[in-house]
């Protein structure tokens, strides 16, 4: 099991630090931890969100209402990576979000007010604005693969651009995912009852294995 420190240094924020840079960069954006229970509100939609989190253990669901009253989920959030860093960054005084802890969850705080252009901060201030400017670059390109996800026109072409994303991710054609049938169904756009068909007629035809949340692919 990772130790604290090496699940933030996991974080491209802070990956390649020595012990006393991650405690400065902590320092620099006042850094502070913690716990939630499984179904807690971390941040709710209309709210100022002052400081963006870096999961350190659980798993945390980014999620918004459409115009039809519907729930999307945006991104589920594991161990190591971050979120609401835009949020803070534009200073937004209403977040479009809900922020709430899938599982379980512990999440530290960042703040990147010594970050903001107005201020005038030391080299080890601007190495860190250089960090979180490509942290955010990093996140505007993964939102690609959400895109070509929900592009697709049929469940079945969802989910193999699904479990084709999370192999790469997690490096190997045997994985768990982040969430359980219904915000599966949820990060898919598509209906729950369609999906669950369409898992079941996938393994039938011995293209993936699966039981719960842990896929197989098999060709």
């Amino acid at each position: 099991m990772k130790t604290t420190n090496e699940i933030i240094l996991s974080c491209p924020l802070f990956s390649g630090m020595t012990e006393k840079e991650l405690e400065n960069a902590l320092l620099l954006f006042s850094a502070a931890s913690r716990a939630y229970r499984r179904g807690s509100i971390l941040a709710s939609a209309g709210e100022k969100l002052e400081r963006f989190g870096l999961v350190l253990s659980g798993t945390v669901q980014v999620s918004l209402i459409d115009i039809d009253g519907n729930p999307i989920i945006m991104a589920s959030v594991t161990a190591g990576d971050t979120f609401g860093e835009s949020l803070c960054w534009l200073r937004t005084q209403e977040i479009p979000v809900t922020i709430t802890a899938f599982t379980d969850a512990s999440v530290l705080w960042l703040s990147p007010e010594e970050l903001m252009p107005e201020k005038n901060g030391d080299c080890f201030a601007c190495q860190m604005k250089y960090r979180f400017s490509s942290m955010l670059a990093q996140k505007t390109l993964a939102m690609n693969d959400r895109i070509q996800i929900l592009s697709k026109p049929s469940i079945r072409q969802k989910l193999i651009t699904f479990l084709s994303q999370c192999s790469v991710k997690y490096k190997g054609k045997t994985f768990s995912v982040p969430f359980d049938r219904e915000t599966l169904a949820l990060y898919l756009g598509v209906n729950r009852s369609a999906l669950s068909r369409e898992l079941s007629a996938m393994q039938k035809e011995g293209i993936i294995e699966f039981y719960k949340n842990t896929f197989k692919i098999l060709k």
